[in-house]
């Protein structure tokens, strides 16, 4: 892990322009196109969709690490896993109090501060340093009637769905009288299910007035789901015990539409807050970034609800941006956007100037048009996780703990414009090969194929260059 030695940011002004309020919604493992204006066919997401018709939303935006802990840590610090240290989703709490985020230096700079929501990195939901306002859940919590921490005081259960326990606190910070700018970090645990009942059906519970809301709703699906994986070497090497992938093993429409109706509880608190701004008169005085840590698969591949993988429904996330003095209403940008360039562009935007620690890059510059792109490539990576943290005994859900244990294994992938290839680490001659231009849902591998050899070491040399360079 390479160790920052520098301040999180040099204090200079960028431009004489007042600093603006800045407000950040994460939703827990949010497809890209779980929302209206992302493309969903039934979901009703209308205050979603108006931060995507008011501002920008970037249509190629990734994670760099499809898994819940290290993709926040990313969020956070603008760095690469490998970087922060935050690399799976076991106990890492005392590191997490020790991250260089954002919010630290716009502390440091003025701003008033608040996390509310689900932090998850580790089960200690005490104030991470950064924050005048604390409120949290403890690890991965539930979702009717959290236990929660406030402040410094002991942890606290609550009635009510935690969307809206989480809106209700975001609200009252938003509300306080101060004469200073303010940052809020809104991290929901929606659409996450509760973790005692797992990933199936029973785990999703959205608010009571949402529920049976899109019963009837027809579920449409790519050409990828349900489908046997039969190309790819790493999905279908025998794990002892575990069915073939294809339909079966498919994440249900049921668990789709359960899903959608906790979306509904994340619209309408996306709606709250930007009523809350328009009658403080702050709403366009307030950048808002709308984001989420990770994708998730609805059967593509014949994969149950999961991520972890590098392929598109993990890795594309769902990143809007409201902000009149900077961002055109309806703007639609394609060039590509990682989740690391969330702490350096609302660092530019607060008149700061993010640490040379940081990987990822503002997109002020592409809001502004002032480059084609950012990127023409980038870095995906999931280490191997603990084999007894796979498919242990720390859910009830036996048949999603039993399907983690496919998860056995790291990688590393380079994805460009038009081509990901994914090198994993703990399995040998069986790497995958994408062109996304002619196969976007990755149904046909081409690793190894005699036509595709420069390309292929072409792009090996490229992931050897960003495992190098970052």
């Amino acid at each position: 892990m390479r160790v920052a030695t520098i301040a999180l940011v040099l204090l200079l002004p960028l431009a004489v322009a007042a600093q603006p309020n800045v407000v950040v919604i994460v939703v827990d493992d949010m497809r890209f196109d779980d929302f209206g204006a992302g493309g969903h066919e039934f979901v009703d997401t209308p205050n979603i969709d108006r931060i995507a018709a008011e501002g920008a939303m970037f249509t190629n935006a990734f994670t760099t690490s499809p898994l819940c802990s290290p993709a926040r840590a990313s969020l956070l610090t603008g760095q690469y896993a490998h970087n922060h240290g935050i690399v799976d989703n076991t106990d890492r709490a005392a590191q997490s109090h020790e991250l260089l985020t954002f919010p630290r230096a716009m502390q440091a700079a003025g701003y008033d501060t608040a996390f509310v929501g689900k932090w998850h990195m580790g089960t200690d939901g005490s104030r991470r340093p950064g924050f005048d306002t604390w409120v949290s859940l403890i690890g991965q919590g539930v979702n009717m009637n959290p236990e929660i921490i406030v402040g410094e005081a002991e942890k606290q259960r609550v009635e009510g769905h935690v969307s809206d326990v989480f809106t209700e606190h975001a609200i009252a910070f938003i509300e306080q009288e101060r004469d200073k700018p303010f940052l809020l970090y809104l991290a929901h645990k929606a659409m996450h299910p509760n973790p005692a009942l797992g990933l199936l059906e029973g785990g999703y519970i959205a608010a009571e007035r949402h529920r049976g809301a899109y019963e009837n709703a027809y579920v449409t699906r790519g050409p990828s789901a349900g489908r046997p994986p039969t190309d790819k070497p790493a999905l279908i090497r025998g794990v002892e015990g575990l069915p073939p992938l294809g339909f079966d093993t498919a994440t249900t429409d049921r668990t789709i539409r359960y899903r959608m109706e906790m979306m509904l509880g994340v619209d309408e608190s996306v709606g709250a807050l930007i009523e809350t701004l328009e009658k403080r008169g702050e709403l366009d005085e307030t950048v808002i970034i709308f984001t989420s840590d990770h994708g998730y698969f609805y059967g593509e591949h014949g994969l149950n609800p999961q991520r972890r993988l590098a392929y598109e429904p993990t890795a594309r996330i769902p990143l809007l941006i409201r902000y009149p003095a900077l961002v055109g209403a309806g703007a639609r940008i394609e060039p590509l956007a990682l989740n690391l360039d969330l702490a350096p562009t609302v660092l530019s935007v607060a008149g700061l100037t993010p640490g040379s620690h940081i990987d990822g890059q503002s997109l002020l510059p592409l809001i502004g048009g002032d480059v084609e792109s950012l990127y023409s490539s980038f870095l995906i990576e999931y280490k191997k996780e603990p084999s007894e943290y796979l498919g242990g005994a720390r859910r009830n859900s036996e048949r999603r703990s039993e399907f983690e244990r496919i998860f056995d294994m790291g990688y590393n992938a380079v994805r460009t414009d038009r081509y990901k290839y994914i090198q994993y680490t703990h399995l040998e001659g069986m790497d995958e090969l994408y062109d996304l231009e002619s196969d976007p849902y990755e149904i046909n591998n081409l690793f190894g194929t005699p036509e595709r050899a420069t390309l292929q070491q072409q792009l090996q040399q490229e992931l050897a260059r960003l495992l190098e360079e970052t």
